[in-house]
């Protein structure tokens, strides 16, 4: 299972979907980063195939970030799912 997930503008978390083939996540992936570089605030709607009832809908213009990530045995033995962090200061 691959996991895709966008970082928003002006949002704390991470939205994500997952696919379940290599392919299937590079293609949504190409599609994210043309419509980023496009620069139109076209909206990108995209459905999980892990979790079939969630559907997301993002304007292209609004993300910042996009990491696509592989399921395996030690992400999940650590507690943390993969994804992208921000370190503040105190």
């Amino acid at each position: 299972m691959f996991t895709i997930d966008l970082t928003v503008k002006n949002t704390a978390f991470p939205l994500s979907i997952q696919r379940k083939s290599s392919e299937d996540a590079e293609a949504v992936y190409q599609l994210i980063t043309t419509a980023m570089r496009s620069g139109t605030p076209d909206i990108i709607e995209l459905k999980c195939e892990g979790k079939t009832e969630k559907k997301i809908a993002v304007r292209a213009s609004e993300i910042s970030g996009l990491q696509v990530t592989q399921k395996e045995g030690s992400a999940i033995g650590t507690g943390r799912p993969p994804g992208f962090f921000a370190v503040t200061a105190e």
